[in-house]
């Protein structure tokens, strides 16, 4: 798979247009209609070294990538946030305002037939067990919300907003002694999620990147992918997905040991996760044995066009099987 995306936005955008926010502040995203909002943190331009020489295979080898300016919001996708996407009657009975057509007209995912939080929690809690097209399709009902592009963080970005400027295994060190302070992991989740924020953040302001939920990124899982890093740096390095399995998640989860949560750990989406889906063909939206999976927003530094938001919103759906 070549390394250059077919969408320029999760690259360089064509089109360079005015922003009102400063790409070193944080901000606040409010979602037009509603009381809800949102936090998102600024990652400055850089390049980092990517990948683990202690690490997997999959992690090596370890190479140079430079990335382009972004704001990473500062949790895990919460049930609050989601549910208005999810339900249209939750929707309108948390609106301010009538829901706008274009709103309206975003396709939402099927309703499960099970309970998606696993008796785990809701209040402040990250929504789970979407799959990447269910959570691509929140980020288009969020721009038809606010107008603002976001989408789901490339490989590279995740690593390096995790990193934050780091070398080590963990941002904070090689030793996962302090992996507590930061996760909620194995060891310390009482086998559930937990609400987002209440661990450390990391030096760029960024919570839970480690445990609670894995998080999805744009990627598809390629095991040699960093191999055909034959750039020193590569810029903004992407394996656009072409198939429905696999793809990577990041981060580790509430139900994952220390070893999983490092920095440059990858995770391959696998079609297991919707052994136990009666329904036929299986469901685009949802991966009823995956209740370790969430979401984390970005907002590219530089919007793209109309036409390219679209290319990335409305990639045609792969059936599943």
């Amino acid at each position: 798979m070549k390394l250059k995306t077919l969408f320029p936005l999760l690259l360089l955008a064509s089109n360079f247009q005015s922003f009102s926010q400063d790409i070193n502040t944080p901000y606040v995203q409010k979602i037009d209609g509603t009381k809800l909002s949102f936090n998102m943190q600024p990652v400055p331009a850089g390049t980092f070294v990517m990948g683990s020489k202690k690490g997997n295979p999959d992690e090596q080898p370890v190479h140079k990538v430079k990335l382009q300016a972004f704001w990473m919001s500062a949790f895990e996708l919460t049930w609050d946030l989601y549910e208005p996407f999810l339900y249209k009657d939750y929707e309108v009975s948390h609106s301010t305002a009538p829901v706008p057509p274009d709103v309206d007209a975003v396709t939402r995912p099927t309703k499960p037939y099970l309970d998606m939080t696993f008796g785990m929690g809701k209040e402040k809690h990250p929504a789970l067990a979407m799959t990447q097209y269910n959570a691509i399709q929140y980020c288009k009902w969020l721009y038809a919300r606010t107008g603002v592009f976001y989408r789901l963080p490339t490989e590279a970005e995740w690593e390096y907003a995790c990193r934050a400027g780091s070398l080590t295994e963990y941002a904070f060190g090689d030793d996962d002694k302090a992996l507590g302070d930061y996760a909620w992991f194995k060891e310390n989740s009482g086998g559930k999620t937990h609400p987002v924020g209440t661990k450390k953040p990391n030096k760029w302001g960024i919570y839970d990147l480690y445990g609670n939920v894995g998080e999805w990124t744009f990627d598809q899982y390629l095991p040699d992918f960093y191999k055909d890093m034959k750039e020193n740096p590569v810029e903004n390095p992407v394996a656009v997905p072409s198939k429905l399995y696999a793809h990577v998640i990041r981060g580790g989860s509430y139900d994952d040991t220390a070893e999983r949560l490092r920095s440059a750990a990858r995770t391959a989406s696998d079609p297991a996760w919707k052994q136990l889906d009666p329904q036929i063909p299986k469901s685009n939206w949802w991966f009823p044995e995956a209740p370790f999976i969430g979401m984390r927003l970005v907002r590219p530094v530089v919007p793209p066009s109309k036409a390219e938001i679209d290319a990335y919103y409305d990639r045609p759906v792969i059936a599943d099987y």
